[in-house]
């Protein structure tokens, strides 16, 4: 929804509240259901309301418990009936520097402060182990935003005894113990309240009157900031850019100014703001995101402006560059299926309104933000929240490379007619084993993103993840595949519990990036000899339907298993003789 996007107006968002809610309810989108606790340290009420259109607008349909007003330890260190029925995927943790209990005093020795210190996060970190420990859900705790006031002035920042260094110690302390802890996040308020304005954000009429930490006109980017956050824990995220070239990535048209002529570099103030947007571009290939080019332009012209001698970004750091002068559209829906994500996965990135608002038109999925000026364009992309990071492996380092791979092979199978041939010249290798630590975060990121090659499309957190690593009931099997291209990384999970001699699919999914290499097939023969070792003699399959996976629809009947249960819904049941199975796989060297 566009008034949800930023640059949005936070006020005209709060008077319209309802009507959004009530158009985004009626709207076609599937969403994901999640149950999410707010447990406030101050007033959470509007926070609560607005947040719900922002996870909405993400395809989250979020059920709410909200604790009463600063009941937020009592709820998460005692718990209470209804918060224990209600057994949250994530709780939020809604704290400020109002909740702070004790400031260092003047006439405090050193070690008395560090000791206070200690005290108050002990505090906290015993609410979040008994939270882990009560309900094993995903966490996000605020930081805490800088005191309205400086005692000792440019002092505060450096004296033990000021209240802007103790913040700083709280703050350093909250995000070490994130660093080694799953499933926790810090929500950074101390950065929020800066972009807003301290004394706007801190706005005293509103605690005196309400109790609230911040003040109501601040709440739509309070929320939009925290949606990002669950968003992103919850696999919504997108994938990839997709970047306009003239006065997008430089000034001016290559096409009529020459590569000369073009402003990109130290030279001119236009060309250090593109230069500074291309740095921060080519960041985030190094974060996982895959970059794309659809500009309107001679292909020989696109290239030499990327060769620019004073630009970053260079030809190698794209994955598809459709530089031609057919419809950004099109372009944009060809380069959807060559990554083979679905266009909802990519951000469009370009200067020219006219042609965002036909992209917007001919492809509603993809999301065109606001890039009016190159003064701007970080800001924006970048408090849009599009890429939000909460884990990052290394695997999401090499992605843009595995794409680049992965055209690689597709060029190679046209030197093939048969299709077999052609798999076994890329002298794959799997390995195909139960989940092991290091891998943990990598296995629950995947189960979170995948989407299409996703037969039940469950979701997991870290935390359960690591339970279900450690339960002698699940059958687990991480796939891990590679090529004389290079590796493809962690890009199949299944996970089955065992039921005396039943095994009962729970989640089975592959990345699509390595679809028809047999990968399906190395990992069901693995499983299958999992289950003979187990005692284990049929395989119960589950398909349940969603908006984007139906390519698997009928993945089951391939491998062989009988249809058990078809409901009116497209769900289906599917059953496999273990004792009857026979390999599948004859490409693939599996190490097991």
């Amino acid at each position: 929804m566009r008034e949800l996007q930023y640059p949005f107006d936070g006020n005209w968002i709060i008077q319209n509240r309802r009507k959004l809610r009530k158009q985004l309810l009626n709207d076609e989108t599937t969403r994901i259901s999640k149950k999410i606790a707010i447990l406030g340290g101050s007033t959470t009420h509007d926070i609560v309301k607005i947040l719900e259109l922002f996870l909405l607008d993400a395809g989250i349909m979020p059920i709410f418990y909200e604790s009463e007003y600063g009941r937020y330890y009592e709820d998460a260190v005692f718990g209470n009936p209804e918060l224990d029925t209600f057994q949250p995927d994530l709780i939020f943790i809604h704290t400020s520097n109002r909740n702070i209990q004790q400031y260092p005093d003047l006439n405090q020795s050193k070690e008395d402060i560090l000791s206070m210190l200690d005290q108050q996060f002990e505090r906290f970190a015993h609410m979040w182990t008994q939270i882990r420990t009560r309900y094993n859900c995903t966490i996000i705790q605020n930081n805490f935003d800088f005191p309205a006031y400086r005692l000792m002035g440019n002092r505060d920042a450096t004296d033990i005894h000021g209240r802007v260094n103790y913040i700083q110690r709280f703050n350093q302390k909250f995000a070490a113990y994130a660093d080694t802890h799953n499933d926790f996040y810090i929500h950074d308020i101390q950065y929020l309240s800066a972009e807003y304005g301290l004394d706007k954000w801190q706005d005293p009429s509103f605690w005196y009157m309400y109790k609230y930490a911040l003040c109501v006109p601040a709440i739509p980017l309070f929320a939009h900031s925290l949606c990002c956050m669950i968003k992103s824990v919850f696999g919504k995220n997108k994938k990839a850019l997709v970047l306009d070239l003239d006065n997008t990535l430089w000034g001016g048209v290559v096409g009529d100014d020459g590569v000369d002529g073009i402003e990109i570099g130290h030279e001119t103030s236009l060309g250090q703001g593109y230069l500074e947007f291309q740095n921060y571009i080519r960041a985030h290939r190094d974060l996982g995101v895959i970059l794309n080019v659809s500009s309107k332009n001679d292909y020989d012209n696109a290239l030499q402006g990327l060769n620019h001698p004073s630009g970053v970004l260079k030809p190698e750091d794209f994955t598809v560059i459709k530089a031609n002068w057919e419809a950004k559209s099109e372009n944009i829906r060809s380069i959807a299926q060559e990554l083979n994500v679905l266009p909802d996965s990519l951000v469009f990135v370009d200067d020219n309104p006219a042609e965002r608002e036909i992209v917007r038109t001919f492809i509603p999925e993809v999301v065109a933000p606001e890039m009016n000026h190159v003064e701007t364009y970080i800001s924006v992309l970048d408090r849009s929240g599009f890429f939000e990071v909460t884990s990052f492996s290394e695997d999401d380092r090499k992605r843009n490379d595995m794409y680049r791979e992965n055209f690689a092979r597709n060029a190679s199978l046209a030197n093939y007619t048969d299709y077999n041939a052609y798999l076994k010249s890329l002298e794959m290798k799997g390995t195909i084993r139960d989940f092991e630590p290091l891998y943990l975060p990598r296995i629950t990121q995947l189960t979170n993103k995948s989407n299409q090659f996703n037969l039940t499309t469950k979701r997991y957190t870290e935390s359960e993840m690591e339970q279900i690593s450690k339960d002698d009931s699940y059958i687990r099997l991480y796939g891990r595949l590679e090529d004389r291209f290079g590796d493809n990384g962690i890009v199949s999970v299944v996970i089955g519990k065992k039921q005396e001699i039943v095994l009962h699919v729970e989640l089975w999914l592959m990345s699509c990036r390595v679809l028809k290499r047999n990968m399906e097939y190395a990992m069901l023969d693995t499983l299958v000899s999992k289950c003979r070792m187990h005692g284990i003699r049929e395989i119960r399959g589950y398909y349940y339907p969603t908006a984007k996976n139906g390519m698997v629809r009928d993945l089951y009947a391939q491998f062989g298993f009988s249809l058990v249960h078809q409901g009116e819904d497209g769900s289906s049941v599917w059953k496999l003789d273990v004792l009857q199975y026979t390999q599948h796989n004859d490409v693939i060297d599996v190490v097991e």
